[in-house]
């Protein structure tokens, strides 16, 4: 079963990029992912918008509800913040054996820094990443998106984790739907024990 955190108000192509798949990929809908998406309290990126929430742990308790439901094996993935959750739930879920962080918000503050002091053991398991090679541009704090990326990758193998990266065209709001369903075939592959698919290191 692979999870995609999905959005209530813009959601993803899911059923598009599952075309194919030997698992199977549901949609997990939340609502107002600056709250409910996020590890902790941060300040909002630009004046008079929301500061962003820190209420993820209320999320994954809830998405631990639905794996109690299902048999595994489970995986995640989700797209920007969704991205970033992803990657949380991975560090803080053990029985997701999988992940896939597509263009996530790995800027995020606090985020690399945490990520370093609390991944786990993760032998055996399995995480992809994906980012616009036009990312970047969009100013601070996306600026560093790519190298912050890059660390987490790093920091996964350093705790024994298979890591795939793959650096594809266009911004954060181009190729949505091509990247979900790369990052949706990678977890697929990797639930079916098949080899990796060959992803640029970074």
């Amino acid at each position: 079963m692979i999870y995609v955190i999905d959005s209530s108000e813009h959601p993803l192509p899911v059923a598009e990029a599952a075309k194919g798949l030997r698992s199977r990929a549901v949609s997990v809908p939340v609502a107002d992912w600056g709250d409910a998406l996020t590890p902790w309290p941060a300040p909002s990126l630009r004046p008079g918008e929301r500061d962003f929430g820190g209420h993820a742990d209320e999320t994954l308790a809830s998405l631990a509800e639905q794996l109690d439901r299902a048999p595994g094996p489970h995986a995640i993935c989700g797209y920007s913040l969704g991205g970033l959750f992803a990657l949380y739930a991975f560090a803080r879920e053990p029985r997701l054996c999988a992940c896939a962080c597509l263009s996530g918000s790995v800027w995020y503050e606090g985020w690399v820094d945490w990520l370093r002091a609390n991944a786990p053991d993760c032998s055996g398991r399995y995480a992809y990443f994906s980012v616009g090679k036009k990312e970047k541009r969009a100013g601070l704090p996306f600026r560093h998106v790519e190298e912050d990326l890059a660390a987490c990758a790093e920091i996964l193998r350093a705790r024994g984790c298979k890591v795939d990266v793959s650096l594809g065209p266009g911004n954060h709001m181009q190729h949505v739907g091509e990247r979900l369903a790369a990052g949706l075939a990678a977890l697929d592959a990797f639930q079916l024990g098949e080899a990796s698919l060959g992803y640029r290191r970074m």
